[in-house]
């Protein structure tokens, strides 16, 4: 973005974009006006951690392979237009950045380092707040950046966020499955953590324990929800039961609103 012109301030303008040199010399509120490169430039910050592996018989799909499919597809229409795309990739550190370009071949290097990224056996409890501040030490350029994630980590990324939200533009996508907030009734299970491996044996035939993880999923949801607004990102979910083109389309759809 290059600075077109200055104006005086008018409510709802981003406070961001407060020149506070000329507001102190003429004593008014000015913000600096920006003129946009045509071309975009893509990040995609991708969370491979083991938590993402999950998949339930009933959607047939892991959250990778949900994930796969998103980036494939959005990184496909965006170089069809002539932007650029880059991406980070998370296991339990970022441990492979791949500048923005444009073209077909970008997408599928980006697609193939994907495909081939070997699977992680196990991991310590994810952290995506490292993954946020290399995209804000990385991405130099003001940009269009993609988190997808599950988004379940230990606390403090949304610090982390919300500082890479003030210096890009930034949406959440988060992979969901069905079942992580609602379990069937299957009778006695073992569950096992697939970050640190730790298992649990449950009743999921016990209608109160079913209601009490239900109860806590819907909590994570609405803390994770709050993260997103307080961050002042736009944020959508993509689970491994539902249409994507279907998602992209609303994605898309909320983000015009929302600029009108």
């Amino acid at each position: 973005m290059d600075l077109a012109d200055l104006r005086e301030y008018q409510p709802g303008d981003d406070v961001r974009y407060i020149d506070w040199n000329v507001t102190a010399r003429l004593d008014t509120p000015y913000v600096r006006q920006y003129a946009e490169d045509r071309e975009i430039t893509a990040w995609f910050l991708l969370d491979l951690s083991p938590s993402v592996e999950f998949g339930t018989v009933d959607a047939d799909r892991e959250k990778r392979t949900v994930l796969v499919d998103f980036v494939t597809t959005l990184a496909r229409l965006l170089t069809r237009r002539g932007n650029r795309v880059g991406a980070l990739l998370y296991g339990d550190h970022v441990d492979r950045a791949i500048p923005p370009r444009g073209g077909r071949l970008q997408v599928l290097q980006i697609v193939d380092a994907l495909l081939t990224r070997p699977r992680m056996a196990g991991a310590p409890f994810t952290d995506l707040g490292p993954l946020l501040d290399t995209g804000r030490r990385v991405i130099k350029r003001r940009s269009l950046v993609f988190i997808v994630s599950d988004f379940i980590s230990v606390p403090g990324w949304e610090r982390s966020l919300d500082s890479l939200n003030r210096r890009h533009e930034v949406v959440a996508v988060r992979l969901v499955d069905p079942r992580e907030i609602e379990l069937p009734d299957v009778g006695p299970v073992i569950l096992e953590d697939s970050e640190t491996g730790e298992q649990i044996y449950v009743d999921t035939g016990d209608r109160a324990f079913r209601r009490r993880f239900e109860a806590a999923a819907r909590a994570r949801e609405a803390a994770v929800g709050d993260a997103f607004r307080r961050a002042g990102v736009d944020a959508m979910s993509l689970s491994t039961d539902e249409d994507l083109v279907a998602a992209i389309v609303r994605m898309a759809t909320l983000r015009r609103r929302r600029r009108r």
